[in-house]
């Protein structure tokens, strides 16, 4: 496969000029002109941040790209499905109410929000996968395959099971619906090493399935009820929980990039990344800690393999804060050092397999050339 272009620019502005109107520089010269929008159902695939997050990608972002695909004759929405776990996004009700909050609607964006799989998570469609390996169909919010062009708008961070969260996180899991995010979690089970256990009771407040008790002082998943989601892993601040299958992380890397072929495949797609404040978890979390590396700068690319290969390598290289989760690590004195921000941040994570099965699979490339723009 030939190298992919993958479009870049830093934060810095001259007078008179925005970060928006900056991003809309970008996205022009990477080519989403090139894609026939005219009279489209054009899906912006975005994260809206949960309650209490303020990590996420500002609305003003979401509305730079709708404004953009409306010139080019699009009818843009913004666009996530519900969640499996506690919080403001596990219905639309709820998840279109924390995105108002958070400043994404109608007036702020100039598009409708749409929640992808319906009020309750179960609005979705089996897509067939091609060439997967791990999973041949996969469960789609059904607004998502609705729409004749579909674009990517990340918000690049650190994840606590990934990795990071980027493009094809945003994609794969982002775009499944419960049955979906069900599928791609169900690797392995976590369990409680109980001498590390404190009680302090955080896992249970994350987990979504009221799997975790206490009748012992410690903490008890009950491997029947749980999903496998691994939220506890990344809220246990004692790493009092792991996963009984040691390549769950792994695996879950690899389903995301194929649940990220079904979205994607057989149709117009354009993506775009913003490296800015790379929280070491995700926006998923009601809160959100002190980014662990500097604003980078915005992306985009046809191929999201190759867009998420470059925001990796652009984080790699870049100086971590030492005021962070990551920088406290590296401080330590007996820290065993990985010489990978992202695993250096969250230790038992694996992000490599999603780039990796992405390759594979022919969803993209990892090879690419990244084409400065001022």
């Amino acid at each position: 496969m030939e190298q992919a272009k993958v479009y870049f620019t830093d934060f810095r502005t001259t007078l008179g000029v925005s970060l928006p109107e900056k991003l809309q520089k970008l996205i022009r010269r990477a080519g989403i002109g090139d894609i026939n929008m005219d009279g489209k159902l054009v899906a912006i695939k975005m994260h809206f941040g949960e309650m209490g997050n303020i990590a996420y990608l500002r609305p003003n972002y979401a509305k730079a790209v709708a404004d953009v695909v409306k010139e080019l004759g699009g009818k843009p929405f913004l666009t996530d499905c519900n969640t499996l776990y506690p919080g403001y996004r596990k219905n639309a009700i709820d998840h279109m109410y924390c995105a108002e909050v958070n400043g994404f609607n109608w007036m702020t964006c100039g598009c409708p929000v749409i929640i992808a799989d319906g009020l309750r998570g179960t609005d979705d469609i089996e897509v067939p996968v091609r060439n997967g390996e791990y999973c041949k169909t996969a469960f789609i919010g059904k607004a998502v395959m609705d729409a004749d062009v579909f674009i990517s708008l990340t918000h690049f961070k650190g994840h606590e099971s990934t990795g990071f969260g980027g493009t094809l996180k945003n994609i794969g899991m982002g775009c499944g619906s419960r049955a979906g995010k069900m599928q791609q979690h169900n690797s392995g089970k976590p369990h409680v090493i109980t001498e590390k256990c404190r009680g302090c009771h955080r896992c249970a407040r994350e987990c979504g399935s009221d799997a975790i008790s206490y009748d012992t002082g410690k903490a008890y998943i009950n491997p029947d009820i749980c999903k496998g989601c691994g939220r506890c892993i990344g809220a246990c601040s004692f790493d009092a929980i792991e996963n009984d299958n040691w390549d769950a992380n792994e695996l879950l890397c690899r389903r995301i990039a194929e649940y990220s072929q079904a979205v994607c495949d057989g149709r117009p797609c354009f993506h775009i990344s913003l490296i800015t404040d790379v929280s070491p978890n995700c926006d998923c979390h009601g809160e959100n800690d002190a980014p662990i590396l500097p604003n980078i700068g915005m992306l985009a690319s046809f191929d999201p393999v190759a867009l998420d290969q470059a925001c990796v390598d652009l984080c790699q290289k870049a100086d971590p804060i030492r005021n962070s989760q990551l920088g406290d690590n590296l401080a330590k004195p007996d820290w065993h050092c990985h010489h990978d921000h992202f695993k250096d941040s969250n230790p038992n994570v694996a992000w490599k397999e999603t780039l990796e099965q992405g390759e594979k699979i022919g969803l993209g490339t990892r090879q690419y050339e990244l084409v400065t723009m001022k």
